[in-house]
């Protein structure tokens, strides 16, 4: 019997109602192999812990981490508290603490699902954006000086190197080699940023020049956006910097129906860290404990940390089970169109995978 160790946090808002949605289902999902089980601890940390302690985690939460086989993770942030210090003494402190340098999110319209688009555009929708989750505009280098001054200055350095858009461009070209266009768009925006998107755009070129099965292309990010929206069809995987593959998978998600849909891995490709999954929907304080928050995004999400820890049949189960409940279309939350509760999706999907046709 194969055991996987889950660190589960829910972090702040919707994210604990989501991940113990997708406990439960993954729970669900073991039972329903029967070749492997999981053994989840509770995380709770996140913004009740900074009111109370000053801090978003403990000073040895990446040590608690690290032997885990895989992180659990719901939300950040918090109306009271400021974004830059949630996100930054969490989420980032686990994925930079990792090496956590490949994000990974995939989008489609799933059956059922009615997004912005034209359907005929809509359902072209089947795209992976990988996103350098370490360095870039997020590095965090910079400061500020001279505060409440006339003189005051805040500086933010975008930091590019050799080392970390070689290996972000390798792995997004692996990744594309595995799907069945085997095309890869590279996005930039060396027109106006000179030097590390420049290199950028070089260190791509000599990179996927070694995989001669791949179509490649290159985008300026602010074309990417129109592409997405009036040619769909003509992408496949999306390789871009932290920052601008921020923005076009969130409108990724939204042009597929919803951000509660959205699913993302932070992977560290040499798996010598615990790699982190989460739904990419945020806290969402507006509908916090109302019970209706979608937990789709949770369950894709668990669909790829199942295939991270080498359960691909378990995980492929999972997303037919999500795709029968919304092909239906009588149990969606109302971000879809419906009426039901967190707990009835989630109710429905283990009934899914309960059935004999998947």
């Amino acid at each position: 019997m194969r055991r996987h160790r889950i660190a589960a946090m829910g972090g702040d808002g919707i994210g604990p109602e989501v991940i113990a949605a997708g406990c439960r289902v993954l729970d669900a999902v073991a039972e329903a192999d029967g070749g492997f089980t999981f053994t989840t601890e509770t995380f709770d940390w996140g913004s009740a812990m900074y009111r109370a302690t000053g801090r978003m985690m403990p000073a040895d939460g990446l040590d608690r981490l690290k032997d885990f086989d895989a992180i659990f993770f719901g939300a950040v942030g918090a109306p009271d508290i400021p974004d830059h210090i949630t996100l930054w003494e969490l989420r980032l402190a686990i994925c930079q603490g990792f090496d956590q340098y490949a994000n990974v999110r995939p989008t489609r319209l799933l059956p059922g699902v009615v997004g912005p688009l034209r359907e005929d555009l809509g359902r072209r929708i089947d795209w992976v954006i990988v996103r350098e989750n370490s360095e870039g505009e997020y590095s965090g280098v910079g400061g500020r000086a001279h505060r409440g001054l006339p003189i005051e200055v805040g500086m933010d350095v975008a930091v590019f190197t050799r080392a970390g858009v070689e290996r972000i461009c390798r792995y997004a070209c692996e990744l594309a080699m595995t799907r069945p266009r085997k095309k890869l768009t590279v996005v930039t925006k060396s027109n106006a940023q000179r030097h590390g998107l420049v290199m950028w755009d070089e260190v791509c070129a000599e990179v996927t020049a070694q995989f001669p099965e791949l179509t490649v292309d290159k985008m300026l990010v602010d074309a990417m956006t129109a592409r997405m929206v009036m040619k769909p069809e003509t992408i496949d995987t999306v390789v871009a910097t932290n920052l601008h593959a921020d923005i076009l998978s969130d409108l990724a998600s939204a042009l597929a129906g919803s951000l509660g849909i959205g699913a993302t891995g932070n992977i560290d490709p040499t798996r010598k860290r615990p790699s982190m999954f989460e739904p990419i929907h945020g806290s969402a304080f507006d509908i916090t404990g109302k019970g209706i928050a979608n937990p789709l995004g949770s369950f894709w999400t668990a669909s790829m940390m199942l295939e991270h820890l080498g359960e691909g049949d378990a995980a492929r189960r999972l997303m037919r089970a999500v795709e029968a409940v919304t092909a239906r279309g009588e149990v969606l939350t109302p971000d879809l169109g419906g009426r039901a509760t967190t707990a009835e999706v989630t109710d429905a999907v283990i009934a899914a995978l309960k059935g004999a046709n998947l």
